[in-house]
């Protein structure tokens, strides 16, 4: 895809950022992306982490910006890394001999993995690019990283709705720990320039999971209602309210259970939660009514999605 612009994302973490470039770094871009490393270092950052994996092209005036970036960064003590670039830039840096002035790292840092974590341990799929919408599928380290963002997020999303109520930072950030302790979690995220979207859950229903305890109650209870043994559990799904992103949250839940290899997905809602309701309800969510049985206080809703007869999310 030809990009008409350069979009730049920038999160920090501590003494660190990471820089999220999509788009083209040609004649009309390189100012912002000179502009944005250098309020980085006037910022104080010690490491500056360029994540190119959407950049579709890169020409020598580019590469420029970035070596003139480096040299500016180590007279600071700082460094300057670039992730994922394209097949181009790595020519280019070849072709210059400027692999050693600008090193570049083939994926994130990941701590070491237990071999029930491979799921989520393993370098993600290249993200989608549709719409000037960036989807992209982290890891467990990657998710951890996130959190906060994801949080604020989804408190923005009901802001000012009726299922603010039903929202706490606490609960919601607890159990996106939880989830990503699962076997198979999966999470997506939607960027454009900034967050936008999110969705993630675990399948049921595989080998060796969902058998015990309340995991058994809900296995049961969906296979009852659907004639169905496996599904993913879509635990949250979040998308920015504005009007431009109305097809995120499809987007997003619909590219998990393809990644999940799984055509059915169900979630829980509070029973008096009518807005959440509601979205999930124009997100092509059906309410099959309240269940007994689970852990809680309260009965929740059942919510459920099929893909079967819906077009391929992968285009």
């Amino acid at each position: 895809m030809i990009f008409s612009r350069l979009d730049i994302h920038r999160r920090n973490r501590g003494e660190r950022t990471l820089v999220t470039l999509a788009g083209d770094i040609g004649p009309a871009t390189t100012t912002l992306l000179r502009a944005a490393v250098e309020q980085c270092l006037l910022d104080g950052v010690t490491v500056i982490d360029i994540d190119l994996t959407t950049v579709g092209s890169c020409d020598a005036r580019g590469l420029d910006v970035l070596l003139s970036a480096a040299q500016r960064a180590g007279r600071v003590h700082a460094r300057l890394r670039l992730h994922h670039p394209c097949a181009q830039i790595t020519r280019l840096l070849d072709a210059t001999g400027s692999t050693s002035l600008l090193p570049t790292v083939p994926a994130s840092p990941m701590p070491p993995a237990a071999s029930d974590d491979l799921m989520s341990a393993r370098r993600p799929e290249q993200p989608v690019l549709k719409d000037g919408i960036r989807l992209r599928r982290l890891t467990r380290w990657q998710a951890e990283d996130m959190r906060a963002d994801i949080a604020d997020l989804a408190a923005e999303s009901v802001a000012g709705t009726t299922g603010e109520r039903y929202y706490n930072r606490g609960d919601f950030l607890h159990r996106l720990s939880i989830t990503a302790r699962r076997p198979g979690f999966a999470l997506l995220v939607a960027e454009t320039t900034v967050l936008v979207g999110c969705a993630f859950g675990f399948p049921m229903g595989a080998e060796g999971s969902g058998s015990r305890g309340s995991d058994g109650t809900l296995q049961e209870i969906i296979q009852r209602l659907t004639s169905r043994t496996r599904f993913v559990v879509l635990t949250q799904v979040v998308a920015h309210p504005h009007v431009q992103h109305r097809d995120i949250a499809r987007r997003l839940q619909q590219h998990l259970l393809t990644d999940l290899h799984s055509s059915l997905g169900i979630t829980l809602l509070h029973p008096a939660d009518r807005a959440g309701q509601a979205a999930f309800s124009s997100w092509g969510w059906h309410n099959i009514g309240e269940v007994v049985g689970l852990p809680g206080s309260v009965a929740p809703c059942v919510l459920t999605l099929s893909l079967e007869g819906q077009p391929s999310a992968r285009r």
